[in-house]
């Protein structure tokens, strides 16, 4: 069976913070704006050297990682016996490794388990040696494509400049081009180098979160690009790109997000706070009205220390919190952690569904604080209704259409100001800077007349 994409389902996967796909939306009308602009104002030759840059590394960007890191997977940890899946920070607290081997799905877990136990080290240095060579590779990767990219060009418009040349000879009295001024002595298709822009952070976060992951790989993009510039056309136009795009892409959504939910809050007295994923939910209606989750509330508030909260998850399947953790995806589930072509394949039929989907992966890291806030999180909705004096389907259908307007102008505002303002504001610079004509072009013909070759 095909699954259905509902409108829920759209509003679930944009409002998702964890999850890359607003990511790439707002990455790809971003590669798309500034494509046109780059055709608007440079014509064929820029448009197709910005489209190579911008799709090629889109391609790079979304799957480089996640690829060399199921290939290092294979030649690493398969090899050496150790299960990639199970997550380092498990470790981290002793007592709930030992939770987390007890309450493993099947005698394979539990073995796997037990290796990483005895040889925690050697563990620990392959999963750095995983985020690190991945993250390089991918860095390297893009290296590459830029030197393609940059040769490309160049040779494509060599040829284009040689064969107008050659009919332009054939057609009229030639005419010998002299040498260079001066004033472009010194200058090749490679001027003005600059500086690589550094990045910083916590380890920790960046080697876990896919979104943060990303953050390296973009810092080592947008240092390449501004260090392998190739005239100031290309400087400033990289930019005004790369500021945009880190701008809007890490940091405005994520302002703007708080910015809305505070102003639900404030104005609207509805917290939209909760994964767009639980906000959407069915269950969500169900427990209100069923009061299970007010008894949800109360089964997990006797868990006082961390041990007791891991085991309280294991141990509920049937409690709200743990299914609506389940939901966000801060509890990971034997299905959750499927790829999605497994998922896909189920789904359809092609391969068979699991049993027990829903228990715990114990080999992926739950973190605590997260959970409880999602405790905390659907105790403040239910106080909220309770002062609200609306009825259950007024007040859960105001929280929805507030989460939705606030997923529409998070992504709306993002989208728009990468995939038109900045591509507008990099026009208009090259229009009031009298820069139209693509600089690589003008240098290739001033190289080739220096060399006698036109």
């Amino acid at each position: 069976m095909i699954p259905v994409i509902t409108a829920s389902k759209v509003y679930s996967i944009l409002g998702n913070n964890n999850s890359l796909v607003p990511l790439a939306l707002k990455d790809v009308a971003n590669s798309v704006g500034l494509t046109a602009g780059s055709y608007i104002v440079g014509k064929e030759d820029e448009g197709q050297d910005r489209l190579i840059d911008e799709f090629g590394t889109q391609a790079l960007w979304l799957f480089g990682i996640p690829a060399y890191k199921k290939l290092i997977d294979l030649a690493l940890f398969k090899t050496m016996g150790y299960d990639p899946k199970i997550d380092v920070r498990v470790l981290k607290n002793k007592d709930i490794f030992e939770k987390a081997k007890e309450f493993a799905h099947n005698d394979k877990i539990k073995s796997a388990f037990e290796k990483v136990g005895k040889n925690q080290k050697t563990f620990k240095g392959l999963t750095f040696a995983k985020f690190a060579a991945s993250t390089l590779m991918t860095i390297g990767t893009y290296g590459a494509l830029t030197h393609y990219r940059h040769k490309y060009t160049e040779e494509s418009i060599k040829k284009k400049i040689i064969e107008q040349h050659k009919a332009k000879k054939n057609n009229t009295t030639f005419t010998p081009y002299n040498p260079r001024p001066a004033a472009f002595k010194g200058v090749s298709v490679k001027d003005n180098e600059k500086e690589q822009v550094a990045f910083k952070g916590g380890l920790e976060d960046f080697m876990f979160s896919p979104v943060k992951n990303l953050m390296i790989l973009d810092g080592a993009i947008s240092g390449e690009r501004l260090l392998t510039s190739r005239n100031m056309q290309d400087f400033l136009g990289y930019t005004i790109k790369e500021g945009s795009f880190w701008v809007f892409m890490y940091f405005a959504g994520q302002k703007i997000q708080e910015h809305l939910e505070k102003a639900s809050e404030a104005k609207h007295k509805k917290s939209i706070d909760l994964d767009a994923r639980v906000i959407e939910s069915d269950e969500l209606k169900k427990a209100f009205h069923d009061n299970s989750l007010k008894r949800s509330i109360d089964a997990f508030s006797n868990c006082k220390t961390d041990v007791e909260v891991y085991e309280f998850i294991n141990k509920n399947p049937d409690n709200f919190i743990v299914k609506m953790a389940k939901k966000s995806d801060i509890v990971k589930t034997k299905c959750s952690n499927e790829n999605i072509f497994v998922k896909f394949a189920r789904r359809t039929g092609m391969m068979p569904l699991l049993d027990n989907p829903d228990v715990v992966d114990t080999r992926a890291y739950i973190d605590i604080d997260e959970f409880k806030g999602v405790a905390d999180k659907l105790n403040k909705l239910h106080k909220q209704y309770e002062e609200s004096g609306e009825s259950l389907e007024q007040f859960l259908s105001g929280v929805k259409k507030l989460k939705r307007a606030s997923v529409w102008k998070n992504m709306g505002s993002c989208v728009l100001a990468l995939g038109v303002l900045a591509p507008a504001i990099m026009v208009a610079i090259r229009y009031l800077r009298q820069d139209k004509e693509f600089q690589v072009k003008e240098q290739i013909e001033r190289e080739l007349a220096f060399q006698g070759e036109i």
